[in-house]
């Protein structure tokens, strides 16, 4: 567990004076190995369309947010009832990602997470260089999947259903896909959790993780850590507890530590990120808004070449 902990933060080489160079090359292996298995399963779960298509179910608000506690961490849940109403939102200018604080109050919405992972050498990355694929809209605005087959997504369909798990850009496209990234693993598979205890769940750590009810609400769960007297973290199981708790059928790992964040309408930040340096500017952000239709949201990567982006370039 402490060898995990140390591999999920800037400082992953450490971990060898607790378990030898080749236990960490052999433990993020496992770990890999796991995830891509975890991918693996068909996801059969279906939503309630009444309850996409009004969003407002029992008069209830398009989304709220409640607070999370454990043993070691505290964190909030995001609950957004329609799950038409989010989008993929990418930043404004190129050369630099964006905190999802300035894309919250740029875009006008109402609430926001960090989404997909990046580029982040020496852990000091500006933020631009998306790892895998970004889809806003149906569109493919970013692939750096540099030739291969697959890669684990996590996203939404058109209808907004909730899509996460080993998929082709192929299988992505006829599935519908319409706001997505490229991260796992994916930990609820149609109605059961994958992580089967606290020592496979990847460390304790902050942690963001994206859900789905069978009615449609869209949960994001942002947990804190790294914090001592606060929030230390949590594991992917821990996560994944909560996720099923408050009902969800299939959820999946978006990036966490330093880059977990959670903010309301006018860019007030309602947890506590862990970035030494403050807020971290990110490539992709999910954004929850009273009417997504009228969000432009440019493709700052079209005509750029994945291998010429330099990501520690500020």
């Amino acid at each position: 567990m402490v060898a995990d902990t140390i591999i999920t933060t800037q400082h992953r080489q450490w971990a060898k004076y607790i378990i030898g160079e080749k236990g960490l090359k052999e433990r993020v292996a496992a770990y890999q190995a796991n995830f891509d298995k975890m991918g693996s399963e068909q996801d059969t779960h279906k939503i309630i369309p009444t309850v996409a298509d009004s969003g407002n179910q029992n008069n209830l608000p398009l989304s709220s947010i409640e607070e999370v506690n454990g043993q070691g961490y505290h964190g909030y849940l995001l609950t957004v009832r329609d799950p038409k109403k989010i989008r993929l939102v990418v930043p404004d200018k190129v050369g630099r990602g964006e905190k999802v604080t300035s894309m919250v109050k740029r875009t006008g919405a109402i609430a926001g997470v960090n989404a997909g992972g990046f580029a982040d050498p020496n852990w000091m990355g500006n933020g631009f260089q998306p790892i895998g694929l970004v889809i806003s809209h149906g569109q493919i605005y970013y692939d750096g999947l540099a030739g291969a087959k697959s890669t684990q997504i996590v996203g939404l369909d058109r209808d907004g259903k909730m899509i996460a798990g080993r998929y082709s850009v192929k299988e992505l496209m006829n599935l519908g896909i319409s706001e997505a990234v490229s991260f796992s693993p994916r930990i609820i598979v149609n109605g059961k959790g994958l992580i089967k205890n606290r020592s496979e769940g990847w460390g304790i750590a902050p942690r963001s993780v994206m859900g789905q009810r069978d009615d449609g609400s869209i949960l994001f769960l942002l947990i804190d850590g790294r914090q001592p007297g606060y929030s230390i973290g949590a594991t992917l199981y821990d996560a994944q507890e909560i996720m099923l708790q408050h009902g969800a059928v299939i959820a999946a790992n978006l990036d966490g530590g330093s880059s977990t964040v959670l903010v309301k309408a006018g860019g007030e930040i309602v947890n506590k990120p862990s970035a030494k340096h403050g807020e971290r500017y990110l490539p992709t952000a999910f954004l929850v808004f009273n009417d997504p239709s009228s969000v432009q949201v440019p493709n700052i990567w079209q005509g750029l070449d994945p291998s010429k982006i330099d990501p520690g370039k500020w």
